[in-house]
């Protein structure tokens, strides 16, 4: 178990596995947009280092997309989602007949891609997918699937690779399990 700033964590998902899984990702994306202009869509701030990671390596399949964020807020500062959504930040770009990926960190309630989702359609893309980089079932409220899922994990709270407790260990190139006990 690590301490860090007085909270206790395990990594579940190791900086190596990170990066092999991306690759992978990137791979499916690649063939599944068969040569198609791609429009990235980031959920920020949580999906920042993997979405940075799947953009690095879409050059290795001369995939070269377009990229805008949107900011959805439903967490604030604990560690359970409030269960309502607050659109901070939109795109500024038309997507209208464009090949749109929705990447975020973590499909968790199912609440925030279903949401997105279901807003961007609305912009008439010819297809939209969804990409996660952690999946929780467990959580989830409705029956929202993403299309592309990097690694599914248990009924934990997790922290590292672009993912916060309270706005600390986003920069961890792992993943780990945030401890309810504390050092005192």
């Amino acid at each position: 178990m690590k301490t860090i700033k007085g909270m206790k964590f395990e990594t579940l998902i190791s900086e190596n596995d990170i990066a092999t899984r991306v690759k992978e990702l990137v791979k499916e994306i690649a063939e599944d947009s068969d040569g198609k202009e791609i429009f990235v869509i980031g959920i920020l701030k949580g999906s920042f280092i993997f979405l940075s990671d799947l953009l690095r390596l879409f050059n290795v399949h001369n995939i070269h997309p377009s990229l805008d964020f949107i900011t959805v807020e439903s967490y604030g500062s604990g560690k359970t989602s409030s269960g309502k959504l607050k659109m901070l930040r939109d795109i500024t770009t038309d997507i209208e007949n464009k090949w749109v990926l929705i990447v975020d960190d973590i499909l968790d309630t199912g609440r925030t891609l279903a949401f997105a989702k279901e807003y961007f359609l609305k912009k008439k893309p010819a297809s939209i997918k969804t990409c996660v980089f952690l999946d929780k079932p467990e959580r989830r409220v409705n029956e929202f699937k993403a299309d592309y899922v990097g690694f599914e994990v248990p009924d934990k709270f997790v922290v590292g690779y672009g993912m916060d407790y309270d706005n600390l260990f986003r920069e961890l190139p792992y993943v780990g399990v945030l401890s309810d006990e504390e050092d005192t």
